[in-house]
This record gives structure tokens, C-alpha cells and sequence, in this order.
């Protein structure tokens, strides 16, 4: 065909031409030929049709099946091609790299090459961790989390980062994660959360994550500094990282020893943050680590100071979620007198009042814990709780009218309020919920007994 013809006007028997004339020089032709060919067909890769490069890819492979004993400038021209199409993250031609042979080829030359062959070998790699989960499980069983361990201990230049993101994507693998603790590679999983693209931090987070659930490795992430890199994604991440390292570092804190070095690293304002956004997941999140965080007397008062600045704000869902958090910390010792201090009782039947469906059940609950305590029944008095809590015991929902009752029977047994009470006393909520009650503590009164009996 005319060389000078532009390859963006070949009709498809031209390229079907193309193929069968590239298919026999790598057949039967010299080296040199094969080279050129191979050349050739990288200066058109970009207008190269996707029924050509399906057909070429098997091709290419075979290239660096044959040259493995003795590689030079056609493997590492061909390694260069499925670099190029590798990255272009193409599900149907990844699909056909990544078969498990091909993979086990592609480690094995890793292992072996050098300068630009292994650079490429690397970025084909990466393609297809990053974007092909079943080639995660094929290249460690190849033994290619090993190898790229052995050439992070050595790499500076910038395949680093490239060897970096391939081993987050490995490490969603559990096989992954219990090999890379036991060869002691969990400080490179971390630089992995630090460096490279959100996507692959992302995943080095998550990863971490599932990581420290085990106690043992959750002790050795934080020795070797985990907590400030997963912070810094909390803060810098977009929300889809931003849930994942919130979630990662939660885990991390979940053991007592940790939990002030993880609120020493300024995260309390960064949770609240995610409490105030619009991830759903990311607010469960962050009222889970607060509830773990204010297990401390000083982080309770800090969580209670960015609830109660929620709680004013105009955001429903996260005035629902800061008083579901509040409803937690109520039945915290510690926490009893620091909620009180916190200006929030006034604001949370202020709500009681005018808040919807779901912040009302949220608040009637905390309201419910608090009502126990006879400095906070005080204060929900005074701000004018008790005459909302007799209206709720006729609300339509069963959780508002339990949480009220719980509230006025709490109430009822102080005498300095029974006299507010009479319209409640005959209403059937608040029968029903003094009856329960009643059963309820002398069970707990029997397993008190039971308890002491058997330590006896």
C-alpha cells in the first residue's frame, strides 16, 4: 500500500492487508524486519482500529514469549505496544492481556529486564492491576508481589509511583495483605496511601483499613506513622476517599491506646466535617468515630462543641446524625455533664419542637438518656421540654411516643416535677412504657444479684 496515504482514510481491507502483512514478517521474516514492523505498528497506534489491535495484541504477546531468553530492542519495542494499549484501559483488550500465562510472562520479564523494558514492562502492569481485578490474583501468583517489594527497596525514579499504585491495587486481595505483613512490606502500603493518584490512594487506604482490624498489625501501621497519612487523606481527599480514610482511621482508633494520638492529629474538625456532607456513608462514619473518640473526656467536649454548631446549621441530615451522636454520648459517664456544658439541651428541644420526623427521633432519644440525670431532667425542664414530650406521647410514631414516655416516666420519678405531669399520667404511652420500665429494672437488679453471686 502507499506509505504516503494517511492511515485516518484506510478502509478495512487496507487494515486487514496491514495485519496479514505485519503477521507474516513476525512469522517468517529477519529480526531486523520483525523491529520494523513492530516500529511501524507503534507510530499508528493511535489510529490503529480496535478489531486490529485485538488481533495484534496475541501477537505481541508471542513476541515476548519468544525474545525471554534473549531480549534486546523487538521485546522491548512490542512491551513498549502493550504499554500503550494497557493504558488505554480498554476492558476487551485488557481482558485479552490479562490472561494468567500472559501474566506470569510479564513478571517474569520484570524480574529479569532493565532500563526501558522494565519501565514499560511496569506501566503494562499497572494498567492492568489498576483497572482488571482478576489480574490482581494472577500476578501475585506469579510471585509478583515479591518482585515488585525486591524493586521498591531500589527504585527512586519514577517508576516508583507506578510500583506503588500496583501494589495498592494487589493489596484489596486478602491473600495480598496477610503476604505483605508477613514480609514486612506494610511501610510501602503506607507511602502507597501518601503518593501516586487519589484512585490508588484511595485504595492503600482501604486496604489499611481492613489492615488494622487485626490488632497486631493495627499496633505496627501506627508504629510505622499511618495515622498522620490517613489523616492528611481525610483533609485532602475527594468524598469518596475522604469516607474511605474516615472509616480506615476509625478502625485504627478503636483500641484505647490509640485513640488520643488519633484526635491529637487534628481529625475531630475533619470528621465533622464529613458529618456535614453529602455522602450518607460518610456520616455513619463519622458518628461511629465519634462515639469511639469520646471514650476521652477531652475529645467528648471537642465533639460536643461541633455538634452543637451542627445541630444550629440548616443541614437535616447532618442535624439527624450530630443528634444521634448526642443520643450516643448521653450514656457515657464522663459525657453527662460535658453535654450539659455544651449549650446543646436547649437547641436539642428546640428541635423537639420544630425538627422532622427523623431529627425528632433522634433528639427524643437523647432527650430519653438525659432525662436520667438529675441536673440535665433540670435543664430540659427549664427549656421547656416537658410540655413537648406530653404532646409526642399521641405522635403517630411508636419510636416518638417511646422516647417521650421514657422521658416523662424519668421525670415522674422526681418529685419536684410530678405535679407537671398529671395530664400524662393517665395516657396509655406512658403507662405502657412505666410497666415496661419497671420489668426492665428489676431484671437488670436480678442480673446485678445474679453477678455478684457468681464472683462470690
Amino acid at each position: 500500500m502507499d506509505e504516503s496515504k494517511s492511515t485516518a482514510h484506510l478502509t478495512s481491507s487496507e487494515w486487514d492487508i496491514m495485519f496479514r502483512s505485519y503477521e507474516e514478517v513476525i512469522k517468517n521474516g529477519t529480526e531486523t524486519l520483525k523491529l520494523r514492523a513492530t516500529m511501524k505498528l507503534v507510530s499508528l497506534l493511535d489510529s490503529v482500529p480496535k478489531h486490529f489491535l485485538l488481533l495484534t495484541v496475541p501477537i505481541l504477546i508471542g513476541i515476548i514469549d519468544g525474545t525471554m531468553c534473549n531480549p534486546g530492542p523487538l521485546q522491548e519495542t512490542a512491551a513498549y505496544c502493550l504499554k500503550c494499549i494497557a493504558c488505554e484501559e480498554d476492558s476487551e483488550l485488557l481482558t485479552l492481556i490479562c490472561m494468567p500465562r500472559t501474566i506470569a510472562s510479564f513478571v517474569r520479564i520484570l524480574k529479569q529486564s532493565d532500563g526501558r523494558c522494565r519501565r514499560y514492562m511496569i506501566k503494562c502492569l499497572w494498567g492492568m492491576a489498576s483497572s482488571v481485578k482478576d489480574s490482581r490474583v494472577h500476578i501475585f501468583s506469579s510471585g509478583g508481589l515479591e518482585v515488585i517489594v525486591v524493586m521498591l527497596a531500589s527504585c527512586t525514579d519514577s517508576g516508583r509511583r507506578y510500583l506503588l499504585e500496583i501494589l495498592s491495587a494487589l493489596t484489596l486481595t486478602r491473600d495480598v495483605r496477610r503476604a505483605l505483613t508477613c514480609i514486612g512490606g506494610l511501610g510501602l502500603l503506607i507511602e502507597a496511601a501518601k503518593h501516586g493518584s487519589m484512585v490508588s490512594r484511595e485504595r492503600a487506604a482501604q486496604a489499611l483499613g481492613l489492615l488494622g482490624v487485626v490488632k497486631k498489625a493495627r499496633r505496627t501501621l501506627v508504629g510505622l506513622g499511618v495515622i498522620p497519612v490517613l489523616a492528611d487523606l481525610l483533609q485532602d481527599g475527594d468524598v469518596s476517599t475522604k469516607v474511605v480514610a474516615g472509616n480506615a482511621l476509625g478502625i485504627i482508633s478503636s483500641h484505647v491506646d490509640f485513640i488520643r494520638p488519633v484526635a491529637k492529629a487534628g481529625v475531630i474538625p475533619l470528621y465533622a466535617e464529613l458529618l456535614r456532607g453529602p455522602e450518607p456513608l460518610g456520616r455513619e462514619v463519622a458518628e461511629d468515630v465519634f462515639c469511639v473518640l469520646a471514650v476521652a473526656e477531652s475529645n467528648a467536649i471537642e465533639i460536643s462543641e461541633h455538634l452543637v454548631r451542627i445541630l444550629q446549621e440548616d443541614n437535616a441530615e447532618a442535624k439527624a446524625a450530630a443528634a444521634d451522636v448526642l443520643w450516643d454520648l448521653s450514656g457515657y459517664q464522663h459525657s453527662i455533664s460535658v453535654i450539659g456544658n455544651s449549650g446543646a439541651i436547649p437547641i436539642l428541644v428546640e428541635l423537639l419542637r420544630e425538627g422532622d420526623g427523623d431529627i425528632k427521633e433522634k433528639v427524643s432519644g437523647a432527650i430519653a438518656q438525659l432525662s436520667n440525670h438529675e441536673a440535665d431532667r433540670s435543664t430540659l425542664a427549664n427549656a421547656g421540654a416537658i410540655p413537648h414530650l406530653i404532646e409526642m406521647l399521641q405522635d403517630e410514631s411508636e419510636e416518638l411516643r417511646d422516647n417521650a414516655a421514657e422521658s416523662l416516666v424519668n421525670f415522674s420519678e422526681d418529685p419536684s416535677y410530678r405535679d407537671r405531669l398529671s395530664q400524662a399520667f393517665a395516657m396509655p404511652a406512658f403507662q405502657s412504657m412505666q410497666g415496661r420500665m419497671v420489668h426492665i429494672r428489676a431484671a437488670d437488679q436480678h442480673t446485678v444479684r445474679s453477678l455478684r453471686h457468681m464472683r462470690l
